[in-house]
């Protein structure tokens, strides 16, 4: 099934979100706003440490209204922009 408009949409408004929320939450003053999907998080953005990653998974329960269940989390989610913006999608359909 090809993704419809409305699907491409919705993942960029996430994606937006998420970028707006990495910026914040670990204090990027901007920089995180120019991030792409393929940008590299975890172990290359030195604000997302261990603590940081439970600051930003409590910001996306909060802003996602989804609960991210701690079997869910793993070190994956975190690799790119992407792969946290596809871990809230995934997340938000349950």
């Amino acid at each position: 099934m090809q993704p419809t408009a409305n699907d491409e949409a919705g993942y960029l408004n996430t994606q937006h979100t998420v970028l707006q929320l990495l910026d914040e939450v670990l204090a990027l003053d901007g920089r995180g706003l120019a991030f792409e999907r393929s940008t590299p998080l975890l172990g290359s953005v030195p604000e997302l440490d261990s603590m940081a990653v439970l600051a930003v998974i409590q910001e996306i329960e909060i802003r996602f209204g989804i609960e991210v269940p701690d079997d869910e989390v793993d070190g994956s989610s975190f690799e790119t922009v992407g792969t946290v913006v596809d871990f809230v999608e995934r997340l938000s359909k349950r």
